[in-house]
This record gives structure tokens, C-alpha cells and sequence, in this order.
């Protein structure tokens, strides 16, 4: 019994050492979350809704026939917000988003109906002549008035700059490449009118990526244009420009032309191969990834640049559809087709 007892001791205090190095470790943790915390606290957050910052925000949503909620600022960039509803007819979508979808405005309105809530606000943003402006809530706003309500519930922004974040912001309907670039493009058009000394590296954030830009132009002419099939490409050769957004906007129009006599070109190889007994949804991004002079071209160690002028592979692109030769395909590169240009999709 005694040696029982003394054996027990030892890892008694095992025990005890182990409960507090695991108490010390929680310990370590909490104060390393909330050295980490950011934000504001819950005090900070509330504000009367005659706040200065939103005196003429709260003057606007009264002058729309609209009702304020409540004020609050933003828990974490501190900025301050207004809650409230505003008629249907006061709010616009900004005027550069993706087209609206009229099937899913229907499924939309049918499961809001369900559940007879309208839950989700819109992010509403002062547009330009004081306009309500909503950068992501476009078919919330025509469900709503498939449903035939008189307001809508908003979280309303007095910054304009809110608008522009489009892409980052609209999650209630996901984004093709074709939307993206649409809404891109009508981004840029708008902002080189209202900013013409503008750079369009400035606004390189709000855009994404550069080769939306010359898509959107493609897309904005021709709403069936197989960008897809030149993503993969652009990624490689298009960069943001440091020239204003007019000067930029109009070359890569001149891209975007020639881009489009490459695809031109390589819609009759498409012909001439299908006519061969090539039959596969990818035979274009084949060609393409045929014709692209920088498919096997590997970025240098550090350089996030370019793998080489847009103009200078547009050009070599040129080349390769006119010399293009549809007797070299063979047959094995049926299942090329499928895989390796189903990848680059």
C-alpha cells in the first residue's frame, strides 16, 4: 500500500505540471489572439443618427422617401454607415455591372417570397448627382421588384470609391469570365470619363487583372467572343499601363482588333479540321494553344513582368494562324484536344 502511495505521487504531480503547462499555453494563446484582434470595440461602433459624417446622407435618404434605421461605423475599417430603407425607385445598379440575368432574377424573387423575408440588405453607395447606387446588389433590386415591395433595406455608403469594388463584393451570383471583363471594361470607360488624367495602374486593385480590360472590350462588341480559349494567353503578355486610362483604353482597342482577326483565322481552322473529323468543344483552344508564342515561355525567377510585349506576341501570333497547317494534325492529337486544351479552359 505505502509503495502504491509513493508510486502515485510522481505522477500526481506529472499531471499537475502537464494541466498547468496546458493552462500556461491557453494563457499564451489568448493574448496572442487579441494582440492580433483588429477593429473596433462595441462601444466604438454605435452612432446617433445625426452624426456629422452623415447629416447629408440622412438629408438624401429622407428626401427619397426613405426611412433611417440606425448609424453605426464599420467594426472594421471605422468608417461610419447609415441603415435604412429606400424605395425601389430611388436605387439604380451602378452603371458599369454585369447584364442582369432574368432566370435568376425569377429564382431569386420565388425563394425570397418563401421565405418571406427580404434578409440580405443591399450595399448602397451615394452614385454620382446624388444618386442611390447599389455595386452589388442588381438582382436583389429587380427581385425585389418582381415581389412588388415598396423599400428595400440598405446599408448605405457615403463613399462613392465603394463602387468600384464590384468584383469583390458581388457574391450573390457568381462571375464568369465574360462578366468580369464586362464589368471591367464598363469600370474603365467610366472612370477615364469622370478621371481622364487618371493611370490605369492606379486603379489596378478595382480592375484585377489586365487582360479583363482588353476581354471587356472584345465582350462589350461581341457578347459570343470565345475568351476562354485567350485567357490563358493574355494572363502571360497584358500588363496594367502607367499612361492615363483614355490613352490605354484606346490601345488596347487596337489589341482588341487584332485579337479578333487572329480569331477570325482561327474559326476557319476550325472549319478545316471539323471537316477532317475533328469533333470536340475544345478544337479552338487547341488551335489557339498552337498559335500562342508564349505557351512554353516560363517566367524568370522574381520577374512578375510579362513573358513578352502584348504587341510584340500578337504579332507572332499572326504568324502562326497564317501559317497554321491543318494536314499536321493527326490523329493522336484527338485526345490532346481533350485534355491538354480542356485544361487551359
Amino acid at each position: 500500500m505505502a509503495t502504491g502511495s509513493k508510486s502515485a505521487k510522481p505522477a500526481a504531480r506529472a499531471a499537475r505540471k502537464s494541466a498547468s503547462a496546458r493552462s500556461r499555453s491557453a494563457s499564451r494563446k489568448r493574448l496572442k489572439s487579441a494582440a492580433s484582434e483588429r477593429g473596433l470595440a462595441g462601444a466604438d461602433i454605435a452612432l446617433p443618427r445625426e452624426h456629422p459624417e452623415l447629416s447629408a446622407l440622412v438629408a438624401l435618404v429622407g428626401k427619397a422617401d426613405g426611412a433611417v434605421i440606425g448609424a453605426y461605423r464599420d467594426p472594421l475599417g471605422g468608417r461610419a454607415l447609415l441603415v435604412a430603407t429606400l424605395p425601389l425607385r430611388a436605387v439604380q445598379p451602378t452603371p458599369f455591372q454585369r447584364d442582369l440575368s432574368p432566370t435568376h432574377t425569377k429564382r431569386l424573387a420565388e425563394k425570397i417570397d418563401q421565405a418571406g423575408a427580404f434578409l440580405d440588405p443591399l450595399i448602397v453607395v451615394q452614385g454620382q448627382d446624388g444618386q442611390f447606387w447599389t455595386p452589388n446588389g442588381r438582382h436583389r433590386l429587380a427581385a425585389a421588384k418582381v415581389l412588388g415591395l415598396k423599400q428595400i433595406t440598405a446599408l448605405i455608403c457615403p463613399d462613392e470609391a465603394l463602387a468600384y469594388r464590384i468584383l469583390a463584393l458581388n457574391t450573390e451570383k457568381a462571375h464568369t469570365l465574360k462578366d468580369r471583363s464586362l464589368e471591367v471594361i464598363r469600370m474603365a470607360r467610366n472612370l477615364a470619363r469622370r478621371e481622364p488624367a487618371a493611370r490605369e495602374r492606379q486603379f489596378a486593385e478595382q480592375f484585377e487583372a489586365p487582360e479583363l480590360l482588353t476581354l471587356g472590350i472584345l465582350y462589350a462588341d461581341n457578347s459570343r467572343f470565345a475568351g476562354g480559349a485567350y485567357s490563358s494567353f493574355l494572363r502571360k503578355v497584358d500588363q496594367f499601363s502607367d499612361r492615363t486610362l483614355t490613352v490605354s483604353l484606346r490601345e488596347r482597342a487596337g489589341y482588341a482588333a487584332r485579337l479578333l482577326e487572329i480569331d477570325v483565322q482561327v474559326k476557319k481552322l476550325i472549319a478545316a479540321l471539323t471537316a477532317k473529323g475533328f469533333k470536340s468543344p475544345y478544337l479552338r483552344n487547341y488551335v489557339v494553344a498552337r498559335i500562342n508564342p508564349v505557351r512554353f515561355l516560363k517566367p524568370k525567377k522574381g520577374n512578375k513582368g510579362p513573358l513578352m510585349p502584348i504587341g510584340q506576341a500578337l504579332t507572332r501570333m499572326t504568324a502562326a494562324v497564317k501559317n497554321f497547317k491543318v494536314e499536321s494534325v493527326s490523329n493522336a492529337d484527338l485526345a490532346w484536344v481533350a485534355v491538354g486544351a480542356g485544361a487551359q479552359d
